[in-house]
């Protein structure tokens, strides 16, 4: 997993990147898919949040870079006053087959 930066500013996007291989003998499609966990919002927050996902078929021993593109609007939530904002503070990343496995970073969301 590659994180175009591991510090961005509000308004800012990153971009986050992972190589995806069939090792089997046959064609097939896997969904990539991108999590995301906020460590510090004022308010709880899940544990992993679905921000991206991408259908990739590739044929065997095949080998693809993914990107996903993440924009501090894409974090923001309802907070306790129902203001619908992002956060500045540490976040968790994820990406793989399912919410169970994958690669992970992290980065952090400055004002």
């Amino acid at each position: 997993l590659q994180l175009s930066s591991e510090r961005i500013r509000l308004g800012e996007s990153l971009v986050a990147s992972v190589d995806v291989q069939n090792v089997g003998p046959m064609a097939a499609e896997e969904i990539v898919q991108l999590y995301v966990r906020d460590l510090v919002g004022s308010v709880t927050r899940p544990i992993k949040e679905l921000k991206g996902f991408q259908r990739v078929r590739l044929e065997p021993s095949e080998r693809r870079t993914i990107q996903f593109t993440l924009h501090t609007d894409d974090l923001r939530f309802h907070n306790r006053d129902m203001e619908f904002v992002t956060e500045p503070g540490g976040f968790h990343l994820w990406i793989g087959g399912s919410s169970a496995d994958g690669l992970s970073g992290s980065f952090e969301v400055v004002e």
